[in-house]
């Protein structure tokens, strides 16, 4: 390979995995004495992927993810390191309560849920979301025997499995199937919560492990407790940091690569779409699944990454005036099970949840529209969309008030679904990637973690490991 692209290193996707990747090469190739030329492109018209936020008439409006999980640090370390954690806010105290839609009612999750897992006894029986038939069928996992067998299956099976088809379809399917906007029933149980499989082999019961693992959540500052935190000025704070970090790395939006070929001694080329080819020794695709195989057909099977479907989804935020509301919040919002043949699938009471999101006088909702199997209405009018949403919101809280405006977001084929498999899938797809395409990786949202802290780990450990084979 020449000395002129030894170093230079091209990323295709300019979502958040994109520009991690950026960030964390740069770093750690400069820790290794070596000076990398890198290039992002970014097929679409900003940077950041789904993460924008907009500021309007006082209220700070995430239109696509709004918060991120604190026990996974990936983003706290990025947010340090790009000297942000100072912006970083944590969830409002009063607001831990969550509602679940039952029977077109909105009951109050029991306490004591861990990923809608119950850790605590008596909340659990008293609650009106099970029956108490369903409740004893819980009961057994505390005496059924774990499975034997250590191969993957859907996370549906396996809470119903383990607690019976009440706990799954109105507890936990709308609590763990919602991070996904998918089914249980054909979610990979490894690739998105390993840690139940793990329970039941270690405890033989889920709900005993559960309750002996329990553990309070820090945030950033080791003190205070709260699950999610996000940014005062929303997570495009994050994005701006990064850009900004950035500053001798060339970023290129509305540019798409649409064929990698192999250049002998100098590594690879890099075709744009309006012509143009790039010389890279390295190449890092973090892009979308399907976005990924058109790049690698021509080289390898893609047919593994053909299985990664994805679901489209949107956002409707609505603002209200507070003395035309009507309605004081106590929680954070309700979680609808996908039974209940409701147009959203969660709201999110978001100035009650997020006080810094808007003024004192105004209130803030976002609900949430599509998953997999219904994502019709993703797609409609807005006119029609909103009048749907509103209808839910009136049917399930009694709101009956005019929302001031509404922002509505649609993210088409944005949540990549884990089939049963996954791991041992994309295990197999970098394997052949590696032997087809030595210096090409793959890497982000599609493979070990759907989350902002994952996508940013990812982008990391595999910067570390192109640092390490230097």
């Amino acid at each position: 390979m020449s000395d002129s692209s030894l170093c230079k290193i091209v990323i295709v996707g300019g979502g958040l995995t994109g520009l991690s990747a950026a960030f964390y090469i740069r770093k750690y190739y400069r820790e290794k004495g070596l000076n990398p030329q890198i290039t992002v492109l970014e097929k679409g018209k900003k940077l950041g992927g789904m993460i924008e936020t907009l500021h309007r008439d006082g209220f700070v409006i995430e239109k696509g993810p709004d918060s991120f999980l604190a026990r996974k640090t990936a983003m706290i370390d990025l947010a340090k390191e790009l000297e942000l954690d100072h912006e970083l806010v944590q969830q409002n105290p009063q607001s831990k309560k969550t509602y679940i839609v039952s029977r077109g009612k909105l009951h109050p999750m029991p306490g004591g849920l861990v990923l809608g897992i119950p850790t605590e006894i008596g909340p659990f029986i008293r609650t009106g979301l099970i029956s108490n038939i369903g409740k004893i069928r819980a009961a057994l996992d505390f005496v059924k025997p774990a499975r034997k067998d250590a191969g993957d299956e859907s996370l549906g099976h396996f809470i119903e499995r383990r607690l019976g088809s009440e706990v799954l379809e109105n507890v936990a399917e709308p609590l763990l199937a919602g991070i996904y906007a998918g089914d249980t029933k054909q979610l990979s149980l490894l690739a998105t919560f390993p840690q139940f499989a793990e329970v039941e082999k270690a405890y033989g019961s889920l709900i005993r492990g559960m309750m002996t693992g329990r553990k309070p959540v820090e945030t950033h500052t080791g003190t205070k407790r709260s699950a999610f935190l996000t940014f005062r000025q929303g997570l495009q704070s994050l994005i701006h940091g990064l850009i900004h970090e950035l500053h001798d790395v060339d970023l290129r939006t509305e540019t798409e690569a649409v064929a990698i070929q192999a250049a002998g001694q100098d590594g690879y080329e890099v075709e744009l779409g309006g012509g143009e080819k790039l010389l890279a020794g390295e190449v890092v695709i973090a892009s979308p699944a399907f976005a990924a195989a058109d790049l690698l057909r021509p080289h390898m099977d893609c047919s593994l990454l053909d299985t990664i479907n994805y679901v489209s989804v949107a956002n409707v935020v609505l603002a209200f005036d507070k003395q035309d509301f009507g309605t004081e919040f106590d929680g954070s919002g309700f979680l609808v099970p996908r039974k209940e043949g409701r147009n959203i699938t969660a709201c999110t009471w978001t100035s009650t949840k997020w006080l810094h999101t808007s003024p004192d006088d105004k209130v803030l909702l976002r609900c949430y529209i599509g998953r997999s199997g219904a994502e019709e209405n993703v797609f409609l009018p807005d006119e029609e969309l909103t009048a749907l949403v509103l209808k839910d919101l009136k049917e399930v809280m009694g709101l009956d008030a005019k929302p001031l405006f509404t922002e509505i977001t649609r993210l088409p084929k944005s949540m990549p679904q884990y089939p049963v498999g996954h791991l041992d899938n994309i295990e197999r797809l970098q394997q052949e990637l590696r032997n087809k395409l030595p210096g090409v990786y793959m890497t982000g949202a599609a493979f070990r973690g759907v989350g902002m802290p994952d996508c940013i780990k990812q982008a990391k450990e595999l910067a570390l490991e192109m640092a390490d084979s230097r």
